[in-house]
């Protein structure tokens, strides 16, 4: 068949849009969407829906009428999966700018170095409230350390066995079972195993930080072992049988082969298990309680957290307490963003290198 007997929607040198059209049609479209806002007196919200669906409408036409109807209909589906994207954006950019508004005017040095307990101070002889954050910082940091601690080392060697041991066995097959009951636990039931646990062992109305760390590492534990089971079985086996073919034994061929090469993709599931545990408030609530002050001790009393320290802030329906109350979820969101920052940092130093 010769180029001449082809059909026009086939030819390859057929006329084709400018590369400016699609923003001459947003610019076209959001302007008839700014007249009538003006007319009728519509708000923001109404504009950009109006705007948004006269471009859905304008771009696909126009490239019908120009290009060709496979054309119109592929620049129609780039259309609504670019609106989707930016529907999408709304909520996330909406929340960080409330939460970056309402917080930052309360972040302050005071904040972070202080706790809420009232001191004398020397200088004035009168007692102070500290009004800060300082212990629900420090109680975070030690409840999560220690979850960290606990679900590590567990989820790694249950997705070793899984990936490396279990193959299609009956046990393995109830262990996977198992781990993905336990990714739709809800997170008041894993503070409620931790308090009949140490209620069990220590008396009833015992409280302390490691009750929250066994209650979060119940939450963590069926993410690590399923990112880490995933990254492992994307190791080639070629390089499985590679070390073997030398004699290297499968314990050492899997701390020497398969966990380093995966490594990038673990250490990013753990941050993702680190990152949906450290905003949880019910378990935390219930296994760990309240404290005014700094506890540095696991293992003895009460801790206070950061998403308590919000809650309980927040229900004191003054000024102050909203003021912490924002600034504290402010800083609770910047500490998962530098997590991934972090886990990014190290995915890409410990990636396997590719010569391209």
């Amino acid at each position: 068949m010769t180029t001449s007997q082809l059909s026009p929607t086939a030819t390859l040198g057929g006329a084709r849009l400018p590369a400016y059209a699609i923003w001459l049609a947003l610019i076209a479209s959001f302007a008839v969407a700014g007249l009538l806002a003006l007319l009728l007196g519509w708000g923001p919200v109404p504009f950009v829906l109006i705007g948004g669906l006269i471009t859905l409408v304008v771009i696909p036409l126009w490239a019908g009428i120009v290009e060709n109807r496979r054309a119109a209909m592929d620049r129609f589906v780039t259309a609504v999966i670019w609106a989707a994207f930016l529907v999408a954006l709304v909520p996330l950019i909406w929340l960080l700018y409330t939460v970056i508004k309402n917080g930052v005017p309360g972040v302050n040095t005071d904040l972070l170095t202080h706790d809420m307990v009232q001191r004398l101070n020397p200088e004035t002889g009168k007692l102070e409230v500290g009004g800060g954050l300082y212990h629900a910082l420090i109680g975070s940091l030690m409840v999560t350390l220690g979850a960290i601690v606990i679900s590590v080392p567990i989820g790694l060697f249950t997705a070793i066995y899984l990936t490396e041991y279990a193959g299609r066995n009956r046990i393995g097959r109830i262990i996977t079972f198992l781990v993905d009951v336990m990714t739709g636990i809800p997170s008041i039931v894993a503070g409620l195993f931790a308090l009949a646990l140490f209620s069990l062992v220590f008396g009833v109305g015992t409280r302390m930080g490691l009750m929250g760390s066994i209650a979060l590492s119940l939450l963590m534990i069926p993410t690590v072992v399923r990112s880490a089971e995933e990254m492992m079985r994307l190791v080639p086996a070629d390089l499985r049988e590679a070390s073997y073919a030398l004699g290297v034994p499968k314990w050492r061929t899997i701390t020497k082969v398969v966990i380093p090469t995966a490594f990038a993709g673990i250490v990013t599931g753990i941050v993702l298990a680190i990152s949906r545990v450290i905003g949880e408030t019910a378990p935390l609530l219930v296994a760990v309680g309240t404290l005014e002050q700094v506890n540095w001790n696991l293992f003895d009393g009460r801790m206070m957290t950061l998403p308590v320290f919000i809650m309980t802030q927040y229900s004191t329906a003054t000024p102050q307490g909203y003021q912490n109350a924002w600034s504290a979820a402010l800083i609770l969101i910047v500490i998962v963003m530098l997590l991934n920052l972090v886990a990014r940092i190290i995915s890409s130093i410990f990636a396997p290198k590719t010569k391209r």
